[in-house]
């Protein structure tokens, strides 16, 4: 399947029948496996053997769906996780324990943002945010001697940043650790992190992939290209023994193939269990077989608004890595080829007033939360998750009272731009 195109492993990776078997994945909805004697069951205790015997680990379902994402990406192993969120954490804290350091962009989902500077501190992980676009002298100036990893996003959520993952990469390989992207919003369809230097990606799976907002999830991809061993000092929960499953040596027992989603699998799965169901895998799945179709759509229906939007009166700013006129056009070209996803966040003349004027008129979008959906859906922040805050604490939060975010659909780009001018007659 390696030597297969992209679209094609959207369809057929994860997956082969055998000879009368279902065409589509199973969905095995148990939540145990049977086994004909302890010693069979002993050996998957002791990962001596591959296999199923609670899916509070592992999946049939779930693994399947979990081989395509890592195919898309060009990794060698693949995990799906309860939401992107646990994704996230799930990645970190594989690697990092209390006493550790992160450094990470400051432009991040702020869900993302709180989990690192708030929750992961409390368990005595330290962070020090970069600007997404800070100078390698600034990059390299955050590290210190319990840096454990690198974080950012390829394009930021929701403030569309797109970041340098070359330089990124460096940095990180030069103070001997990984480093660890988001890719929710391009999807493997406009950008491959691996293929820039990144370790490890994540994906919050409820967004493009799924596509369709029917089923939360997360993934994890490994590029298998980390050596843990050659920073052994460093990772101590891959290359020491883990007493919890018999003295285990992940890092040698598996190999930068496999080490490290195995840990994050028999360890921290085991105890946290943040597991996506097999229903929602299987949901997923439908969604990746036409990811390669939709994501190209979504692109041009994104650029098509912003293109329309930065031409209009009312209109104050728009922000979409596709403008040239964008401060992340060049980035964008490189790692993306283009905007890279569907989401354009504007700004309207007016404030408050303006922005629910314009909301209120809306017809064709719908107010959500939620992006990166078939639908197209809107948000103005002021109004919603960010309504306690006054004038001033918006502004100095980077959020003006008249910012909207936009996520693109599938739609008929005409009849999106024929909503806005609508709504823009306020």
């Amino acid at each position: 399947m390696s030597d297969y195109r992209l679209n094609t492993k959207c369809v057929q990776a994860g997956y082969t029948p055998s000879n009368g078997e279902p065409r589509q994945i199973p969905i095995v909805q148990s939540t145990t496996f049977k086994y004909d004697t302890s010693e069979d069951m002993g050996k998957l205790f002791d990962l001596e053997a591959s296999g199923y015997f609670y899916t509070r680990l592992q999946n049939p379902t779930n693994d399947h769906v979990a081989a395509k994402i890592a195919a898309l990406e060009g990794g060698t192993a693949g995990m799906l996780t309860s939401s992107g969120q646990a994704a996230n954490f799930y990645s970190l804290f594989n690697i990092c324990e209390c006493g550790s350091h992160i450094v990470s962009s400051s432009s991040i989902y702020g869900g993302t943002f709180n989990l690192i500077s708030v929750t992961m501190k409390k368990m005595g992980i330290d962070v020090t945010f970069v600007a997404p676009d800070a100078s390698e002298e600034e990059l390299n100036a955050a590290f210190k001697e319990n840096t454990r990893a690198v974080f950012g996003e390829t394009i930021a959520n929701p403030a569309l940043t797109v970041l340098d993952i070359e330089k990124y990469a460096k940095a990180a390989h030069a103070h001997g650790v990984p480093l660890i992207i988001d890719n929710t919003f391009p999807t493997p369809v406009n950008c491959r992190p691996i293929e820039w230097g990144a370790d490890i990606v994540t994906h919050s799976t409820t967004k493009y992939m799924d596509g369709h907002g029917a089923a939360v999830g997360g993934a994890i991809v490994d590029s298998g290209k980390f050596d843990w061993m050659a920073h052994a000092d460093l990772f101590p929960g891959l290359t020491t023994p883990d007493d919890s499953y018999h003295g285990i040596t992940y890092a040698e027992k598996f190999g930068k193939e496999g080490a490290f989603i195995t840990k994050a699998t028999a360890q921290i799965m085991r105890d946290l269990g943040s597991i996506q169901s097999p229903q929602n895998a299987f949901i997923l799945n439908l969604g990746l077989e036409s990811l390669h179709v939709r994501m190209p759509r979504h692109v041009e229906n994104g650029q098509a608004v912003a293109e329309f939007l930065e031409g209009h009166d009312k209109v104050e700013s728009v922000n979409y890595p596709g403008l040239k006129s964008n401060k992340y056009y060049d980035v964008a070209q490189k790692y993306l080829g283009g905007g890279g996803c569907g989401v354009v966040s504007f700004v309207l003349k007016g404030g408050r007033p303006a922005a629910e004027s314009f909301m209120k008129r809306l017809k064709l979008a719908a107010i959500e939360t939620h992006v990166a959906d078939a639908r197209t859906c809107c948000l103005n922040p002021a109004t919603s998750t960010h309504r306690q805050m006054t004038e001033a604490q918006l502004n100095a939060a980077g959020i003006p009272a008249g910012m909207v975010r936009m996520s693109c659909g599938l739609e008929d780009k005409a009849d999106l731009i024929d909503d806005l001018k609508q709504a823009l007659e306020f």
